[in-house]
């Protein structure tokens, strides 16, 4: 444990004026995490580690901190107060177990594992070492998002009847790395990297657990062996009908969620807005982004360690939900039926 804290449980007691972080990957996301803890005064960075050595010292020099090529000396050597680990997904269980070994708390991107077996195995690890993990669903930290969720719980435009989810882009760039057209190392295409995203859209907005899916997904990238594009229709604990469609095929990018109520209807833009009708055309609701989506989720992880608490809608149970859903989707689509989520 670094000499400048002290902790009882899982964060309770704590007497430093910082958490010091290190970061297990130094992918795209990992420079956003990195400035989302120089907006944080308790959010001190000291090391980042990836096995592209020039990778890491680049991001290294450029916010002062300690570059390594193996995370496990990493964080022997360091013995940050949490890890940040940004790894592809199949490397998410090894990687959080021997954080949580460390005495690290973790912040996971998502998914959080690659099968709910893994989830397990992570959130296991996580209680018998007595740290906090928190999984990076971005999704509950949009300031479009909660409008949409308070409309929902208000009852104002009347009973949520319908959920309608369209996520298209181009999936296969040539900056994605090749490991997300490994189904063994991904875990599949563009319904788990992307669809992930929708699920916990859904979920977090309705505050309900999806529980059947019925799925469909084509298989035409031509790199790898995951899908490029799929749809689902699926139904929340309550019986509310969400559609996904996804295309990572060429064509023009939208991400636009539409909800339908008994007297109205929102349209949904994750990040761009949301516009409300209640029979006319749509008009805007006005949002306003307080702050980057990366510093309020860190900001709930160093709150819940102050609480001695598990972060708020970020926990270990939840993030199991989603993949539990990810994978009823390819489920589904192999046996061309209906399945039930956790069946």
């Amino acid at each position: 444990m670094h000499p400048s804290s002290y902790r009882k449980g899982k964060g309770a007691g704590r007497v430093s004026a910082s958490y010091r972080i290190a970061i297990i990957g130094g992918g795209i996301i990992a420079a956003s995490h990195l400035e989302a803890m120089a907006a944080l005064p308790d959010a001190q960075a000291c090391a980042i580690a990836d096995i592209r050595s020039e990778r890491a010292k680049e991001l290294a020099e450029a916010y002062g901190i300690a570059a390594y090529v193996d995370y496990e000396t990493m964080l022997r050597e360091q013995r940050p107060d949490i890890a940040i680990v940004t790894l592809p997904h199949h490397l998410h269980e090894q990687a959080s177990v021997f954080a949580f070994e460390q005495g690290c708390h973790v912040l996971l991107e998502k998914p959080m594992a690659l099968n709910t077996a893994q989830c397990e195995v992570i959130a296991a690890a996580a209680r018998a070492a007595g740290r906090t993990l928190a999984i990076a669903h971005t999704q509950h930290y949009y300031a479009d998002n909660a409008a949409a969720r308070a409309y929902i719980r208000s009852g104002e435009l009347g009973r949520l009847v319908m959920i309608n989810v369209r996520r298209h882009l181009p999936y296969d760039k040539p900056e994605r790395p090749d490991w997300f057209f490994e189904r063994a190392k991904a875990g599949g295409g563009i319904l788990t990297n992307l669809g992930a995203h929708c699920i916990d859209k859904i979920q977090w907005l309705t505050g309900e657990p999806l529980v059947r899916v019925h799925a469909t997904m084509d298989y035409a990238l031509g790199r790898g062996d995951v899908e490029g594009s799929g749809a689902a229709l699926c139904h929340t604990a309550s019986g509310i009908p969400a559609v996904i469609c996804q295309s990572g095929y060429p064509g023009a990018p939208i991400d636009e969620t539409e909800l339908h109520f008994t007297r109205g209807s929102l349209r949904l833009r994750t990040g761009l807005g949301l516009w409300i009708s209640d029979g006319g055309d749509y008009a805007p609701v006005q949002t306003e982004q307080q702050e980057p989506t990366l510093v309020l989720q860190l900001r709930n992880l160093l709150t819940a360690l102050e609480q001695g608490a598990e972060p708020q809608e970020a926990d270990a149970e939840y993030a199991r939900s989603v993949v539990a859903a990810v994978e009823a989707l390819y489920r589904s689509a192999a046996c061309g039926q209906a399945v039930e989520v956790n069946g």
